[in-house]
């Protein structure tokens, strides 16, 4: 097994001019580092068997949750259960950094969720 970072991870773009790094692609757990510039979001949605854990590196991150915000800075980070609606958005002025660790993997498993 090698060592893994966002130097040798695959990448790949998503939304608003969004990053990410597949650090750990398995079946049954995903890892990947993520970066939102200020102003971009995800479409909300939800996943039918993945649970996702979602932790800030750096910036802040706007999660809402099944109709509740979470502000979460870094250090901070929230679970998402299967089934959840959720949309994590970048409301400040930096970049967001985060990890997010979905078991299994989120890939293939969401739902769009009207706003």
């Amino acid at each position: 097994m090698d060592k893994t970072s966002i130097a040798t991870a695959r990448h790949y773009t998503w939304g608003q001019a969004c990053d990410g790094w597949h650090l750990l692609e398995g079946e049954d757990l995903s890892v990947i580092e993520e970066r939102v510039p200020p102003g971009a979001a995800e479409a909300r949605h939800r996943h039918a068997r993945a649970r996702q854990f979602f932790y800030v590196l750096a910036g802040e991150a706007t999660l809402e949750l099944d109709g509740t915000v979470h502000r979460l800075a870094p250090g901070e980070g929230l679970h998402v259960p299967p089934g959840a609606a959720h949309q994590l958005r970048n409301e400040a002025h930096e970049d967001l950094r985060f990890i997010v660790v979905s078991s299994p993997r989120s890939h293939g498993d969401r739902i769009e969720v009207p706003a």
